[in-house]
């Protein structure tokens, strides 16, 4: 269980350190738009603020994991019932809740794949369409790969005598 308990928690630090490393780029990227006054740089709204989450986010993964990870192995070793109990209860909910912001990201990206094809004429719309494409894409490619890890890390759990 304990190597099950640390992959999880890894792939979870690193996936942490891409969402924060693609939303800086966004931002720099959204920066750079408005700056040089692209004709899309509308685009720069929806990048810097879905970016602006995604740093949110993976700095408060990244920088609660170690801890998170000592106190459940600490937990896996003193009481493994417990653990399986308190850990399964939080990780259904974790699961649970990429159903809502799967459903987010879709719709974000039909909206934005919309606003480019039905919009394309107007900048403002088809660069906020291009900017919510790109990064409810992004966003829900990670998510899925999460939810996928999530997944199995409860299988595991589940695995624990009780």
């Amino acid at each position: 269980m304990i190597n099950h308990m640390n992959s999880y928690f890894s792939a979870e630090k690193q996936e942490s350190l891409i969402f924060m490393a693609v939303g800086l780029l966004a931002i720099g990227l959204g920066a750079w738009l408005w700056m040089n006054g692209h004709r899309l740089k509308s685009m720069a709204w929806p990048l810097v603020l879905i970016a602006l989450m995604q740093i949110v986010v993976g700095a408060s993964v990244y920088l609660r994991t170690d801890t998170q990870l000592s106190a459940l192995s600490a937990q896996l070793t003193a009481n493994p019932a417990a653990l399986k109990v308190e850990e399964t209860t939080r990780m259904q909910v974790v699961l649970a809740n990429f159903s809502i912001y799967k459903a987010v990201e879709m719709v974000l990206l039909i909206v934005g794949v919309g606003m480019i094809a039905f919009l394309q004429r107007h900048d403002l719309a088809a660069g906020i369409g291009v900017g919510l494409v790109l990064q409810a894409a992004f966003t829900l490619t990670l998510d899925i790969f999460a939810e996928a890890r999530g997944a199995d890390y409860l299988s595991a759990l589940r695995s624990i005598p009780a």
